[in-house]
């Protein structure tokens, strides 16, 4: 049987893909490895919180004597590492958090990997998760592929980068089998209300302003969640060993085109006067290196795995919105105590 480490488990994408592993997998034994920092939450799976093939386990991948102990007492056989602080607006405000989290962690994971692993390690896989942000910006043209130059512009996207350097450093010095990807920015169901989609939703709801960065004309490739969780499983399963792969959603928008959609989807589910919601978008001072334009060429994931997003951005939309709408619960709970806090810090 494969015991499988998924490290973020209980965040947002991480959650997705424990879920979609558990219930589809029944033979693997589904090892849930999380810190539960402010984006980790359990109740993001309480649909599966009972079933016989998963497994929870609160610890950091920063004390590496920790994680050796796991993986000795679960012989863990492989690791789908998506554990990460994500958001680039935090790591302007504390960039040592993400270097400790997301580089150190890291490094951590590998070599402890390799060191349980080190008899065999062609019958044992390292999949590091992470994210388009890497190559930087682009102009009003082109598309990132997998060969394209890493030019991260915030701590957050160098943290990223430094953290798949090590991946591929351990692929090549080590033998350690290591696969990555690089995803789009992702929507869907239990997105920590931090990120543009929730936040707006969460905002629209309660009759908020919507703090939109700049001009609004940043322009975003976005990827559903569950379509991302099924690119992880395909690559898992068949991509090749010390490849990268891009997984995007084909699916560009500007930042403020996207919120006026948003806001004309909640108003018809809300039954408010069409153009309510829109009258909330205030924009707010712009953050530091702000990159212009992101977008996945996922040509390669196509072609060589047979991999392509299951629904249009405005249906996976409506789908989020109406899960958010349906779980007041859920929302009411992460917004509350230190997130209000965190939102009046940054957008005052």
């Amino acid at each position: 049987m494969s015991n499988i480490l998924i490290t973020g488990g209980a965040g947002f994408i991480g959650s997705h893909v424990v879920r979609r592993m558990v219930k589809n997998y029944p033979n693997y034994n589904i090892y849930n490895l999380d810190k539960l920092t402010y984006a980790g939450n359990l109740e993001n799976l309480k649909d599966i919180e009972n079933e016989q093939n998963y497994h929870f386990l609160k610890a950091d991948i920063q004390n590496a004597e920790e994680i050796d102990q796991i993986f000795k007492k679960y012989h863990i056989t492989h690791v789908i590492h998506l554990a990460a602080e994500s958001h680039v607006d935090r790591s302007i405000s504390n960039p040592i958090e993400f270097v400790m989290t997301n580089v150190v962690g890291t490094v951590n994971l590998l070599n402890v990997a390799k060191n349980n692993w080190s008899g065999d390690l062609n019958n044992h896989k390292f999949y590091h998760v992470s994210t388009d942000e890497v190559y930087g910006a682009l102009g009003s043209e082109g598309f990132f592929t997998e060969e394209t130059s890493y030019d991260p512009h915030s701590p957050y996207s160098a943290s990223k980068a430094s953290s798949d350097h090590f991946v591929r450093a351990y692929y090549d010095t080590f033998g350690l089998q290591v696969l990555i990807s690089n995803c789009s920015n992702n929507y869907g169901s239990h997105h920590f209300p931090e990120k543009l989609i929730p936040l707006c939703i969460h905002n629209i709801k309660n009759n908020l302003p919507l703090p939109i960065y700049g001009d609004g004309k940043y322009t975003r490739d976005w990827l559903f969640v569950e379509d991302h969780a099924r690119a992880i499983d395909v690559i898992f399963h068949k991509g090749n060993i010390g490849e990268t792969y891009n997984i995007g959603g084909f699916n560009e928008w500007q930042n403020i085109d996207l919120v006026k959609l948003l806001c004309e989807i909640m108003d018809d589910k809300l039954g408010r006067p069409e153009g309510n919601s829109e009258k909330l978008i205030t924009f707010v001072k712009d953050r530091p290196g702000h990159d212009l334009r992101y977008a996945i060429d996922a040509s390669k994931i196509e072609k060589e795995l047979g991999w392509r997003p299951s629904v249009t951005f405005e249906e996976g939309l409506e789908k989020t919105v109406d899960w958010f709408l349906s779980n007041e619960d859920w929302l009411n709970n992460v917004t509350s105590g230190s997130y209000k806090d965190y939102y009046q810090k940054q957008y005052n």
